[in-house]
């Protein structure tokens, strides 16, 4: 039988793989933003500005402090591939949001599950890095997807089995048997997934199941709740899978971001440490909005290891800040085992 030996949850944010020196580059796209999300209210970046000046967030982007806060997400990361590559894994399961990259306005499923026979991570082609680096996301590129295209196999039979458990638990996933095309070609994974083959495993092709969550966009976001009880049901579905295969969950993204809530960030995480399903689950979802809704793919993961004796453990907290109204993206870095 299937096992599932190892829980991952980390943060997957453009800062990680851009130079410190170079944050600017999104911190005047947050300028421009007319749509900051913050504890349930949306803001322009001076209205922001202006509820947290007292706050002093110049002093933490700082060139010293950037490059510190920099330093200490590399330090985990390179731990955290450490781990996972120690568990050898037959099989990732690997959890992320959907921010319009397969899932479009024609159609977007709330939840959605690969199982296809492989996917292709493609190099970004010359117009999607002029894009990108007009983003001030250039340099992270690279952190997600590779020079040369690559192909990553899908554990088929394990997909398979983890849909038909989740439709006897209730869930309509929606199956996703062939990589997505539009008029310019494949549409390339997302970088959810890319970011843990890049970073974490330094490009070994291990098989992957990709699961798919709309935690973004309205009006079919996933409550907290419901969050949860998918990752019970997945783990349910890796438990039936005949195979002896080794199963490791990843959550990939968060935490908050774009707009940095400490308070929000630490109450989730005491909430997975402890285990505390209504603590986990009981948040307003309201507090999930912009790239803070990316904390869901970690809920999913609790959710997986929820009916284990696996217990979580932080390996750090950073929260990155890139201006002086508190935006950037609040890193954290976890196992569970």
């Amino acid at each position: 039988m299937a096992k599932l030996v190892l829980g991952i949850g980390t943060s997957h944010g453009s800062m990680l793989s851009t130079p410190p020196a170079q944050w600017d580059g999104r911190a005047n796209a947050d300028r421009r933003n007319k749509e900051l999300a913050f504890r349930g209210k949306t803001y322009d970046f001076e209205s922001l500005l202006a509820l947290r000046q007292a706050d002093d967030f110049a002093a933490r982007t700082t060139p010293d402090a950037r490059a510190a806060q920099h330093a200490r997400c590399q330090t985990q990361l390179d731990i955290l591939s450490d781990i996972l590559i120690a568990a050898r894994p037959d099989v990732l399961v690997i959890v992320g949001d959907d921010q319009h990259e397969w899932f479009q306005a024609e159609i977007q499923p709330t939840f959605g599950i690969f199982c296809g026979a492989q996917v292709m991570n493609l190099a970004p082609t010359k117009e999607e890095m002029e894009h990108h680096t007009r983003e001030g996301r250039g340099p992270s590129i690279a952190g997600n997807h590779p020079p040369q295209d690559q192909t990553y196999p899908i554990a088929k039979d394990l997909a398979e089995r983890i849909i038909a458990q989740s439709m006897d638990d209730g869930f309509d996933v929606a199956a996703m048997m062939a990589q997505p095309k539009d008029a310019h070609g494949m549409k390339n994974l997302g970088h959810a997934y890319g970011f843990i083959y890049r970073r974490l495993l330094k490009d070994q092709a291990v098989p992957l199941v990709p699961i798919l969550v709309n935690t973004f966009y309205p009006p079919n976001q996933p409550s907290p709740r419901r969050c949860f009880d998918l990752g019970k049901s997945l783990a349910r579905g890796i438990a039936a899978w005949d195979e002896d295969a080794r199963v490791v969950a990843i959550g990939s993204g968060g935490l908050s971001h774009f707009v940095v809530d400490e308070e929000l960030d630490q109450r989730m995480l005491a909430a997975f440490q402890s285990g505390n399903e209504a603590a986990i689950t009981g948040e307003a979802d309201t507090n999930f909005r912009s790239g803070t809704s990316e904390t869901k793919n970690w809920i999913v993961a609790a959710g997986m290891v929820a009916d284990t004796n696996f217990k979580m453990k932080l390996l750090d907290y950073v929260p990155c800040y890139r201006s002086e109204a508190g935006t950037g993206n609040a890193m954290a870095f976890a196992t569970w085992s």
